[in-house]
C-alpha cells in the first residue's frame, strides 16, 4: 500500500515538473511574441494581446480583409523587383529614354532599383511578422502606419508594372528569357518557402476542430506543393545539355566601342575594345552638312559633346546640319567623366581620365582604318540626313565612297546593314557581308545574299538560330551586357553578340548555369524528396505534440493554457496541491 502511494506521489511530482517546465517556457517565450507584435502592430505592452487557437479565426473581419492585401503587395513587389533586376541589361536604354524626355542625364534606373528593393524588404518583413504571429496563435492587428505603407507598396508596384508594360513592353520578353536560366533555382527557392510554411499550416490544420477547416487549410497548400513538384517536367533551358554539344563562344562586338570604359564612339572607346580582345566594332554613322561621315548615335550633339558651352543656341539642332570644321571644335569626352552613363562603371586611372577629356568626334574613315589595321569586323547603323540636307538623297553613295576609296578597309570586314539600295551596294561592293536587321524566311535571305542576321536579343530563339545556321546564315544579338544573358546566347548557338561589356564577357570561359540533364534531374528530384521528408516530419511532430497533450488531458492532469502572467502565477501557487 505504501509502495503504491509512493508511486502515485512520484507520478504526480513528474507531472508537476512537466507542467512547471511548460509554464516557464511559455513565460520566457513572451518577450519574443511581444517583440513580434510590437513591430507589427506597435503594441508593446506584453499582456494586452489575446491568443487564438490554431484553426480558428486569427483576427477581426477588417484584419482578415487586409491580410490578402498584404500578401498581394508582397507578390506584386516581388514580380516588379524580379523584372527590374533582370532589366539591368537595358538600364542604359532606360536612362537614355529619360534623358530625351527630361533634358538631363541621371541614373534613374539605379534609383528605381534601390527604391524597389527597399519597398520589397519592408513588405517582406511585415509578411514574415504576420506569419510568425499566426504560428504563435496571436491575433493580427496591423498598425495604421503599416497599412498606409502596404497601400504605398501595392500602388507603386502596380503603377510601375503598368507604365513599364506600356512604354517598355519588350522587357517582358527579357523576363521570359531569364526563366530559361533562373527557373531551376527559382524552383528550389519556392520549395524552400513551402517547407517553411508547412510549420504554421500543420499547426493550424492538426488543431482544427472540424474536418472542413482542415481541408480548407491543407488542400490549397498541397495543391501548390504538387504543382511545384511537377513543374520541372515542363522546364526548358538551352544551358541544360549533354556534354560536348556546346558550340563555340560567341564573338564580341564592341557596341560604340567600350562605352563603360571610355566615351562612346570615340577613338579611345574603340581602342579599349581592341585592348580587351573584342572581335569587332559597332558604331553609328551620320553625314555632316559638307559630306563628311562621322560617328554619332544621337540626333543632336547635346548629350555627348560640349556644344552647350561652345554653341549654346544650337543644342537642339540636328547633328547632320553642322559642318565638319564646326564638329571638330567640340569635345566628345568631358561628358563621360561628369555624367557617368553606366551605374557599374569602375574608376578610371589618371591617364585614362586625361585621355577621355581630350576626345573629339571621330570620322568614319579613321574608324575604318583602325578596324582594318587590327583585322576587326565593323557594323554600323547609317542615318539618313534630314530634309534640305545636301546629301539626303546621296547618303549611301557618299558612305560607299569613304569605305571603298578613302579608308582602304578590306571589304570582307564590313557587315553591311542598311537595307536601302542593297542591290546597288552588292554590285559596287560584292565583298561586303550582307546583313539583315530582322528575321525573314531562309529562302528570301538567300535570294538577297544575306550571310548574317543582326537581331535584338529579345528575339533570341535557339530553334531559329539553328535553322539559319543550317543555311550558313549566322546570327548576331544586340545589346548583350549581362553574363547570364551572354550565357543564354552562347547556349542558344549565337555566332556573335554586340555588347557594352567586352572587358567583362571576355573573361567567361563557359556559360553560367551550364549543366547536363542528369545533373538537373538529380538536383530537382533531391530537392523534392528532401522537402517531402521535412514537411512530413513537421506534420508528424505537430501530430505527436497534439496527441501527447490530448493524452495528458485524458489522464486528468493539468493542461497548459495560453494564459497571461497572472494565470501563470495562479498555477504556480496551486503546485503544492499536486503534492498533497
Amino acid at each position: 500500500m505504501e509502495a503504491s502511494s509512493t508511486s502515485l506521489k512520484r507520478l504526480k511530482f513528474g507531472k508537476l515538473k512537466v507542467v512547471r517546465r511548460h509554464l516557464l517556457q511559455r513565460y520566457e517565450h513572451q518577450p519574443f511574441i511581444s517583440c513580434l507584435a510590437g513591430f507589427y502592430s506597435c503594441r508593446w505592452k506584453r499582456y494586452q494581446r489575446r491568443r487564438t487557437e490554431p484553426g480558428k479565426c486569427c483576427c477581426k473581419t477588417r484584419e482578415c480583409v487586409f491580410f490578402p492585401l498584404l500578401v498581394g503587395a508582397f507578390c506584386f513587389s516581388l514580380v516588379f523587383l524580379y523584372m527590374w533586376g533582370e532589366a539591368k541589361n537595358d538600364y542604359n536604354n532606360f536612362d537614355w529614354y529619360n534623358y530625351g524626355n527630361l533634358g538631363f542625364w541621371f541614373l534613374w534606373s539605379l534609383v528605381l532599383l534601390i527604391v524597389t528593393s527597399i519597398l520589397f524588404i519592408y513588405i517582406t518583413l511585415l509578411l514574415v511578422l504576420a506569419m510568425c504571429l499566426l504560428a504563435e496563435g496571436q491575433q493580427l492587428y496591423l498598425h495604421w502606419s503599416h497599412k498606409i505603407g502596404t497601400f504605398l507598396v501595392l500602388g507603386f508596384s502596380i503603377t510601375a508594372l503598368f507604365i513599364l508594360s506600356v512604354l517598355w513592353g519588350d522587357q517582358w520578353k527579357t523576363v521570359r528569357l531569364s526563366f530559361q536560366i533562373t527557373a531551376p533555382y527559382l524552383h528550389i527557392g519556392a520549395i524552400t518557402v513551402m517547407v517553411l510554411l508547412s510549420w504554421p499550416v500543420a499547426l493550424h490544420a492538426i488543431r482544427a476542430d472540424k474536418k472542413v477547416v482542415q481541408v480548407i487549410i491543407v488542400g490549397p497548400y498541397l495543391a501548390i506543393l504538387l504543382f511545384l513538384f511537377l513543374i520541372p517536367l515542363g522546364m526548358y533551358s538551352p544551358c541544360i545539355r549533354e556534354m560536348g554539344t556546346l558550340g563555340p563562344k560567341p564573338a564580341l562586338i564592341g557596341h560604340r566601342g567600350a562605352p563603360m570604359l571610355a566615351p562612346e564612339n570615340t577613338e579611345m572607346s574603340f581602342q579599349k575594345t581592341i585592348e580587351h580582345g573584342g572581335d569587332g566594332l559597332e558604331t553609328d554613322v551620320t553625314i555632316s552638312y559638307d559630306g563628311v561621315p562621322f560617328l554619332m548615335h544621337d540626333s543632336t550633339l547635346r548629350r555627348t559633346t560640349n556644344i552647350k558651352e561652345v554653341y549654346p543656341n544650337d543644342t537642339a539642332q540636328n547633328a547632320a546640319l553642322f559642318s565638319w570644321d564646326t564638329l571638330q571644335e567640340l569635345n566628345a569626352g568631358t561628358w563621360f567623366l561628369k555624367d557617368k552613363p553606366f551605374s557599374c562603371m569602375g574608376s578610371l586611372s589618371r591617364a585614362d581620365q586625361n585621355q577621355a577629356m581630350n576626345q573629339s568626334i571621330y570620322k568614319l574613315s579613321n574608324f575604318l582604318r583602325l578596324a582594318d589595321s587590327q583585322n576587326k569586323v565593323v557594323i554600323f547603323d547609317l542615318y539618313r540626313p534630314p530634309e534640305k540636307h545636301p546629301y539626303r538623297n546621296s547618303w549611301i553613295n557618299r558612305t560607299l565612297e569613304v569605305i571603298l576609296n578613302e579608308s582602304g578597309i578590306r571589304p570582307h570586314l564590313v557587315l553591311w546593314l542598311e537595307n536601302d539600295m542593297r542591290s546597288f551596294v552588292q554590285s559596287v561592293a560584292p565583298g561586303f557581308q550582307q546583313t539583315m536587321g530582322s528575321k525573314a524566311p531562309v529562302e528570301d535571305l538567300l535570294m538577297d545574299n544575306i550571310v548574317k542576321l543582326n537581331l535584338a536579343y529579345t528575339e533570341m530563339s535557339s530553334e531559329d538560330i539553328r535553322k539559319y545556321a543550317e543555311a550558313n546564315i549566322t546570327t548576331n544579338l544586340y545589346v548583350v551586357n549581362e553574363p547570364w544573358l551572354f550565357s543564354l546566347a552562347w547556349c542558344s548557338g549565337a555566332h556573335s553578340v554586340t555588347t557594352n561589356a567586352v572587358h567583362t564577357l571576355k573573361n567567361l570561359s563557359q556559360p553560367l548555369f551550364l549543366m547536363t540533364p542528369q545533373q538537373y534531374n538529380i538536383m530537382w528530384i533531391l530537392t523534392d524528396l528532401t522537402s517531402v521528408l521535412l514537411i512530413s516530419l513537421i506534420f508528424a511532430l505537430h501530430w505527436w505534440r497534439e496527441r501527447s497533450f490530448s493524452c495528458c488531458a485524458h489522464d486528468g492532469g493539468p493542461m497548459l493554457e495560453s494564459g497571461t502572467y497572472n494565470k501563470f502565477r495562479t498555477e504556480l501557487s496551486d503546485m503544492p496541491a499536486v503534492m498533497a
